[in-house]
């Protein structure tokens, strides 16, 4: 066979442990044809063949991000970015030129604010002091939180207040009257639904699907905003996703633009478990699981939140807040309620992914795990837990013993990337931050790690997140929590593409296995780890297709 595309001039980091290393690599039929020394592979081209030149920059299994929100990520490119943006008078000059630039917006919906943005926590009034006269509203960074302003509040009709799942909260203040700070999904859902977006939520909200079925025009505007999220994650050499947002609606917006070849990555997408629902809603996860089944699109997977996030007290601990005697904050499912669930699902073959984030809340994953492993025996489960930003010492060797994947962050710890320092290490704790945020320590423990972006709660530049990795700073009382640079690339390719089950598709670069690649912008094994995260894509293939092209040695 003659191969489609061969890229020569290369360093090759295969991630197959038999052949770490090549020089070129050739492409043909959406596979990996072969892979080996620059002169045995440029000898098989042909007259169709395109050879690239990588001008001795990396090549790598194309990037496989393990947690991520496609099309909430998508939908929110179009909003306001509020990132390092801090103070009233600065707030209220972003929004105020884009409510400008977009004067028919039923909702000006901005995203990553913080919690300390003010120097006091954010209220409607805040907000209406920025406009007062149009639906305006701030998501967090985290995006556990929502703050409205009066409008918004009014035009959502909670106001005057709403009752809510547990877990679940509208803020209500001495006055009888909601605050404008939403806590958790189907709190500020309504406010979300006000720009149009609520069906895009609806499967980490509700874990439903929308009703009536949306027609050909409203999947063809969301299928736009998908279209938006994926050539963003090709920009940045990403070519296997596992969508932590979805539902059925999502898989069959993606099948749709599969068949219309607009497919450009291969994605894996969850059924949320709520805690109203019944056992006999997994049915639908099985539904799910059958009718999607491919290398490019599948699901097999059950998605649960244990608990919230640490700024706003909602991430269940073992220990009380700092300065708030008696508040752990609780789990969303209790313990043998979870083990229960987590056994059937287990039973119906099914992996569980839970976001878990305060050790009380990790703690009863890992029991939930165990006690699925002793109702139905040991089996490739490969069950994981999302963000782990806190663990009780005694649980990390839980952790290996069980085989349970720590699907980690890097960008989400404090002072790594994005986040500062502030207020996030006082919730947690001075006393506490030698089990907060470890990556280095799971994995020596012996848990399989994913890395991640969890974007868009950070930028989904994979180069950053390497860099947050190399660099994280060490917490008072803590220890070193980098990691290797190989252990890092592993935990971004092959060890991602295992922990989702896609292992036999992608993650590595052997024969036979999906034409999946990224290409470096130069050699990151002798760029020093402070310069890494300037460094940049050069180009990004899934399945032998070339879907971006940069301005690298390979473009």
């Amino acid at each position: 066979m003659t191969p489609d595309i061969i890229l020569t001039n290369a360093r090759i980091l295969t991630m197959d442990p038999g052949r770490p290393r090549a020089e070129a690599v050739a492409l043909g039929r959406e596979r990996v044809a072969a892979i080996g020394a620059r002169a045995e592979i440029e000898a098989l081209a042909g007259p169709t063949t395109e050879t690239i030149d990588c001008g001795g920059a990396t090549l790598l299994p194309g990037f496989f991000e393990s947690h991520l929100h496609l099309v909430l990520g998508g939908a929110e490119l179009a909003h306001l970015q509020l990132g390092h943006v801090e103070g009233r008078d600065a707030i209220a000059r972003a929004f105020r030129d884009f409510a400008r630039r977009h004067p028919d917006r039923p909702l000006l919906m901005a995203q990553g604010g913080h919690y300390a943005m003010l120097d006091h926590p954010m209220t409607r009034h805040d907000l209406d002091a920025v406009i007062a006269d149009r639906p305006i509203a701030i998501g967090a960074h985290d995006h556990h939180t929502v703050w409205a302003n009066t409008a918004a509040l009014k035009a959502a009709g909670i106001l005057d207040g709403a009752k809510m799942p547990h877990g679940h909260e509208v803020v209500m203040g001495d006055d009888g009257r909601a605050t404008g700070e939403l806590r958790e999904f189907e709190a500020f859902a309504p406010v979300i639904a006000l720009g149009g977006e609520a069906r895009l939520n609806l499967g980490i909200a509700t874990g439903e699907e929308p009703a009536p079925w949306p027609d050909a025009a409203a999947r063809a505007i969301d299928r736009k905003k998908v279209a938006a999220g994926l050539a963003h994650a090709a920009k940045h050499g990403v070519t296997s996703i596992v969508n932590m947002d979805g539902n059925r609606y999502t898989l069959e917006l993606l099948s749709e633009m599969r068949e219309a070849g607009e497919l450009t990555q291969r994605v894996k997408v969850p059924f949320h478990f709520k805690p109203h629902m019944e056992l006999s809603a997994l049915d639908r996860a099985e539904a799910m699981t059958r009718d999607f089944d491919d290398d490019w699109l599948c699901s097999g997977f059950v998605k649960m939140f244990m608990d919230g996030v640490i700024d706003s007290g909602t991430a269940f601990r073992l220990d009380d807040y700092p300065g708030r005697p008696g508040h752990r904050s609780e789990p969303l499912f209790p313990g043998p309620r979870f083990n229960e669930i987590a056994a059937e699902i287990d039973r119906r073959g099914l992996q569980i992914a839970v976001h878990a984030i305060g050790d009380g809340a990790v703690r009863t994953t890992i029991d939930g795990y165990e006690a699925a492993r002793k109702a139905n025996g040991k089996r490739d489960s490969r069950h994981r837990i999302e963000h782990i930003e806190m663990i009780d010492p005694a649980d990390i060797p839980r952790l290996g013993a069980l085989g349970i994947t720590a699907s980690v962050q890097p960008p989400h710890a404090p002072g790594a990337m994005d986040f500062g320092l502030y207020p996030t290490i006082d919730v947690i704790g001075r006393h506490r931050l030698k089990d907060a945020y470890l990556c280095r320590t799971l994995a020596e423990a012996g848990a399989p790690l994913a890395f991640a972006s969890d974007w868009p709660v950070t930028d989904i530049s994979v180069l950053r997140g390497i860099h947050a990795a190399l660099t994280r700073p060490t917490y008072e009382g803590g220890t070193d929590q980098r990691v290797a640079l190989h252990d890092i690339l592993r935990a971004y390719t092959a060890g991602g593409a295992w922990a989702a089950h896609r292992d036999h598709v992608t993650g590595t670069l052997r024969p036979g296995l999906a034409a999946d690649i990224v290409v470096l912008s130069g050699d990151i094994e002798t760029t020093p780890a402070e310069a890494v995260a300037d460094m940049s894509v050069a180009l990004t293939i899934c399945g032998g297709r070339v879907i971006y092209r940069g301005e690298g040695k390979a473009a």
